[in-house]
């Protein structure tokens, strides 16, 4: 995946929360959730420290915690 950035940057293969909810099935908010958990791993960039996550962590992810077909077995906050 290769799309423009901001600025001029390129990111190939890094996905945003809302790219990521969609692969995993899941709310952007609940993706957020296991980034501040240390369940998903994301760099953070720019001044609003806008997540992207890179796609060897997706499929890290899916393999640690099953699909979403399977329901993952990552803690969620029920908060």
């Amino acid at each position: 995946m290769e799309r423009r950035e901001g600025r001029g940057e390129i990111s190939k293969g890094m996905y945003t929360t809302t790219e990521m909810a969609r692969f995993l099935g899941v709310h952007p908010n609940t993706v957020r959730n296991w980034s501040n958990q240390g369940l998903l791993h994301a760099v953070r960039l720019g001044p609003r420290r806008d997540r992207r996550f890179t796609r060897q962590e997706l499929n890290r992810f899916i393999k640690t915690n099953g699909d979403h077909e399977g329901g993952f077995d990552a803690r969620r906050d029920e908060n």
